[in-house]
């Protein structure tokens, strides 16, 4: 029995919901309990007290707990792209019908809001004031250039990745969700602190929209790099895997290999 739209549509807003509730969220309350603190750094300039690599590993931890949850939930529903830059490049690859990605990327802008205006009753105006609602920016001595490439690199690992555990019919069963879900949190860990490594132009657009309605910092000059740079390293992963790994030819070699 084939799902409908509107229950796809349905996944898509409750699972970019889970992703910026839970993992932008834990970098708001990163920054909410460095307030104060001797060395607590204003947004936009580092993360925490100190903004070491250990609030990164917390931060990169929860993206990579909701991811997998949210994969394990809704990807047999959905296929669980909640990721605009994930559903153009299975497009991309004719893995995804047309009529389909508008809505799923309506879905998931929805629900990624949604998720930055819960955060934010849950929380008061210093989600958006204080923690800007976990909307990504380059951080100091990082250029727009530089942030751009560290988010077409970070797409790029996790859409290959995607196709390898999870599109690639030959892929081990079951692991997809685990596996996603720790390489979004690894990208983070190591390159958060260049760019935010949203990875996802919903996870930025839900904080963006939030924080321009609710006094937070207003960053729309930096969305580009945050839409731009995840859909071009998607579809450049798509196409890369599709010739490295094509599954004809890996067939073809079986059948020669069997003679």
């Amino acid at each position: 029995m084939q799902t409908s739209l509107w229950k796809k549509f349905l996944a898509e807003l409750i699972g970019s919901w889970m992703l910026v509730l839970v993992g932008a969220g834990s970098a708001v309350v990163t920054l909410l309990l460095a307030k104060g603190e001797k060395y607590a750094s204003d947004f936009g300039i580092g993360i925490g007290a100190l903004g070491g690599l250990g609030d990164w590993v917390g931060i990169g931890l929860a993206f990579a707990i909701v991811v997998a949850a949210a994969i394990y939930i809704f990807g047999p529903i959905s296929g669980c792209h909640i990721n605009p830059a994930v559903t153009v490049a299975l497009w991309a690859t004719k893995r995804f019908p047309a009529n389909e990605v508008l809505p799923y990327i309506g879905a998931q802008l929805l629900g990624a809001f949604l998720g930055a205006v819960t955060l934010a009753v849950m929380l008061g105006e210093r989600a958006a004031t204080v923690g800007g609602l976990g909307a990504p920016g380059p951080f100091p001595g990082v250029s727009d250039v530089q942030a751009f490439v560290a988010e077409a690199v970070g797409t790029f690992i996790l859409m290959m990745t995607i196709m390898g555990v999870a599109v690639d019919k030959r892929a081990p069963q079951g692991w997809a969700g685990l596996i996603i879900g720790l390489i979004v949190g690894g990208v983070i860990i190591t390159m958060g602190n260049i760019s935010g490594q949203a990875i996802n132009p919903a996870r930025t657009f839900g904080p963006y929209l939030g924080d321009a309605l609710l006094g937070g910092p207003v960053l729309w000059g930096k969305f580009w790099i945050y839409t731009l740079g995840p859909i071009l390293g998607s579809v450049a992963a798509a196409w890369i895997y599709d010739y490295v790994a094509d599954t004809k030819l890996q067939n073809m070699s079986s059948t020669d290999n069997s003679q």
